[in-house]
């Protein structure tokens, strides 16, 4: 995305069938079946999203390096699957890849600038019509071909996710960018292969997975940032606190290419791609950036615990 087409993106959002719901006939369709993003356009139909027009901490943002302040008391991630494998539901919304994992075991997240230990809810995959756009955050004005978004909710403080939503310190979300390579991250390879993706092709398609080893998500080393911001789908709550991991993974073009064949629609209805439906950059304002990462010696590698996903209370890789 140009500058230009950053400065102008709306921040509101995007209600397709907005003029066809006007003119519907019978009982008013659920605006979650209908909402979509879109650049040239903007609007605000539903009093109960209002922040996504007027929110003035709202996400994706744009994080420039120069930006991001060293914090150096930031602790490392841990993440917590109580010994078991990940198993769930891979589904096809209509507007991306979802993840929703069974409810058990439970999967927590803790450490880096959480307070809280944190419930992983979702796992959500977007990506792009095109390589090296689809992210929706971007890092020095550069995108990335998809972005993976763990999302979880404060267990500790509230009862669900819907509540965490409501509530200061609810959300967290951490993402992954994604880039296209020659090689594959182990953990999006089970989900992205063609016996498994081939089973969500259209709308509301779902598949079981199981035996999923999340850790092999995370690079092995890697620095992060962080900022307090929004979802960035309706209704944008202003509660979460992102984390972003500054090591990009990999997926293979042939993977790549097998997402972008995903349908938004049934199959009675005409294809259209999955890609392409993330939320336009939003201002940051004077928020702060901060990182575990000293920006001002970018070449330094990340060595130690601190780099390192903590998995079960042991640092995970070599």
């Amino acid at each position: 995305m140009g500058a230009a087409a950053r400065l102008s993106a709306p921040r509101a959002l995007v209600l397709w069938a907005a003029l066809g719901a006007a003119a519907h006939i019978g009982p008013a369709p659920d605006p979650e079946d209908w909402w979509s993003y879109k650049d040239n356009l903007q609007g605000n139909f539903v009093p109960a999203w209002s922040l996504c027009a007027v929110g003035k901490r709202q996400s994706p943002v744009d994080v420039e390096l120069k930006r991001v302040l060293y914090d150096p008391f930031l602790p490392p991630l841990r993440l917590s699957t109580g010994g078991e494998k990940l198993r769930g539901t891979l589904y096809n919304t209509g507007r991306h890849v979802s993840f929703l994992p069974a409810p058990r075991p439970v999967v927590n997240v803790s450490g880096g600038p959480l307070l809280y230990s944190h419930r992983l809810s979702e796992l959500r995959l977007l990506f792009g019509a095109r390589d090296g756009a689809g992210s929706e955050h971007q890092i020095n004005h550069q995108g990335f071909s998809a972005e993976v978004q763990l999302i979880h909710f404060n267990q500790e403080l509230y009862g669900n996710f819907s509540a965490a939503s409501r509530g200061p310190n609810g959300l967290a979300i951490l993402s992954l960018f994604v880039n296209v390579a020659s090689t594959s991250n182990p953990f999006l390879s089970r989900l992205l292969n063609r016996d498994t993706i081939t089973r969500i092709s259209y709308k509301n398609d779902a598949y079981f997975l199981q035996d999923l080893s999340l850790e092999l998500l995370f690079p092995e080393s890697f620095g992060f940032i962080t900022y307090q911001g929004s979802l960035s789908t309706p209704p944008c709550s202003e509660t979460v606190t992102w984390i972003l991991i500054d090591r990009a993974l990999n997926i293979t073009s042939l993977q790549m290419h097998s997402l972008r064949l995903l349908s938004q629609n049934p199959p009675s209805q005409i294809f259209q791609s999955l890609s392409g439906n993330s939320r336009p950059l939003q201002p940051l304002a004077h928020r702060a950036l901060r990182g575990n990462r000293d920006p001002r010696h970018p070449e330094r590698r990340c060595r130690g615990p601190n780099y390192r996903l903590h998995v079960d209370g042991v640092p995970h890789g070599r």
